[in-house]
């Protein structure tokens, strides 16, 4: 009798791991490419070469070292897309801080949580967004700010014993009680700041956490997932590979958040790694930004989740631009209607287009389309599994399935991450003893290899003794021509 074949893959590579920090793959880009635009954010007209933005980067490190942060500290950014966010981001890799991504949409409950968890030692943020008063937030939870000094940190909280420095931007030139000012902080470097960060340089390395980004998973608080420089560099690098980056100029554009792994690794690091360019339209997504991005900066790639995609497409000035730069995209976030990938790579020029999948825990890509198969195969599945990574579908019994029939996806590889901040129990459950990564999702793997995702493991509807996975009731929804969206 012949063996079934086995649903486990390993994606197979004559392309190695790189073991570099996030610093100095910033390094390295700056002294290849120093006057290439790295970042235009354009609503604020901000644009930035590699060369400057590693210098700004180091002004921020210089400052928060003044201020005596150290190396392994928790540095929080609080922030929709700006410029400081990706600077902070570079800032604590060289100075070996691990950036806790915050959401800018948290209010005081969610922001109480997301600064005491990791024991965040500053925060940054601006001071308001929309309707959103960061400040005034801030100061709900901690009252005590109103009895420091204005322009002043040096917190002592009973509230947050860890934090010690607030640093708002975008502060309109003004000074606010117990917050130090962005642009002070970054003059405040001592040439002996610049010995310190010198040394901590070269004492980060690839192993050392690098990250913490909240993931709320389906149940409880939401855990930190701790991710290092060589979880993150890596996938970044791979992505970028499998993309085409290192092949040819690239300016992508990013209505994405970067408090998510689909901007901060998949795209602005992807970039620095590949050396090339991105574009973010606005501070939080608007469709009609996005659209006059790509016609403006002549973007050839663009990033976005099915919702982004739809209401980009069906937008009522949509016509009314020029997207004939395009040659690929990116689409991830949530299952992707066939229907809407063919409209993706017909009428906005996606020829390139991929899918891509993966969990904040992995950080985050596992499977992602391949450029070689042909359009219609490349949105019938999330893809093929990423190089140097391991996938496996489980069926109940915990055995590994035959091809063909459904299971638990784990993966296992350079990208699982470290594990949840300061909670061993919660990743003793994810991560077996042998490190493979439960997904919580459900997949098929076919006969190539690919895999398509069917629903998650808490997501069943029992009827009549047969599993049916929500995912499949969408799919099946999607094709009728007057829905857009269904969740």
């Amino acid at each position: 009798m012949i063996e079934e074949e086995k649903s486990y893959i390993h994606g197979c590579s004559t392309v190695p791991l790189l073991f570099d920090t996030i610093g100095q793959r910033l390094r390295l880009a700056a002294s290849k490419v120093p006057d290439r635009e790295v970042a235009i954010f354009k609503k604020e007209g901000i644009r930035k070469t590699y060369k400057q933005l590693l210098n700004d980067s180091e002004k921020l490190a210089l400052g928060l070292i003044h201020l005596g942060v150290e190396k392994g500290d928790r540095i929080g950014i609080w922030s929709p897309n700006h410029f400081e966010w990706i600077v902070t981001q570079f800032a604590a890799a060289l100075a070996g801080y691990v950036l806790v991504n915050v959401n800018p949409m948290y209010k005081s409950e969610d922001l109480y949580y997301a600064l005491d968890k990791v024991g965040i030692k500053a925060l940054i943020l601006p001071l308001r967004f929309k309707h959103s008063s960061y400040y005034d937030t801030l100061a709900s939870i901690m009252p005590e700010l109103q009895n420091y000094p204005e322009g002043r940190s040096d917190i002592n909280s009973n509230t947050f014993p860890k934090l010690r420095h607030l640093i708002i931007f975008n502060d309109e030139g003004k000074a606010y009680r117990g917050a130090w000012r962005y642009s002070d902080v970054c003059e405040m470097a001592t040439d002996d700041d610049r010995r310190k960060l010198a040394q901590v340089e070269m004492n980060v390395q690839p192993d050392d956490p690098a990250n913490i980004q909240y993931t709320s998973g389906t149940t409880g608080k939401p855990k930190g997932a701790t991710l290092t420089h060589h979880n993150i560099v890596n996938n970044a690098y791979f992505v970028g590979r499998r993309a085409g980056y290192h092949e040819r100029r690239t300016i992508i554009c990013i209505p994405n958040p970067l408090y998510h792994c689909f901007g901060c690794v998949m795209g602005i690091l992807s970039a620095v790694i590949h050396f090339q360019t991105c574009v973010f339209p606005a501070p939080s997504f608007e469709p009609l930004a996005a659209l006059q991005s790509i016609d403006e900066e002549k973007c050839t790639a663009v990033y976005g989740t099915p919702t982004m995609y739809i209401d980009m497409l069906t937008h009522e000035e949509y016509r009314n631009y020029d997207y004939s730069s395009i040659i690929s995209g990116i689409v991830a976030g949530a299952p992707c209607p066939m229907t809407l990938c063919a409209k993706l790579v017909n009428e906005l020029g996606m020829i390139d287009l991929q899918v891509c999948y993966g969990t904040t825990e992995t950080s985050p890509v596992s499977f992602m389309s391949s450029r070689e198969d042909a359009p219609e195969d490349r949105i019938r599945t999330v893809g093929h599994v990423m190089d140097n990574l391991e996938a496996v579908i489980v069926n109940k019994e915990g055995n590994v399935a035959p091809r063909g029939l459904k299971g638990e996806l784990w993966i296992r590889g350079y990208s699982v991450m470290r594990g949840y901040w300061d909670n061993e129990e919660q990743t003793r459950a994810e991560i077996t003893p042998d490190r493979w990564y439960h997904t919580g999702d459900i997949g098929v793997m076919h006969s190539d290899g690919s895999v398509s995702i069917v629903g998650r493991s808490k997501d069943l509807i029992v009827r009549g003794g047969e599993n049916i996975y929500p995912t499949e009731v969408e799919q099946f929804l999607f094709r009728h021509p007057d829905i857009s969206d269904v969740q």
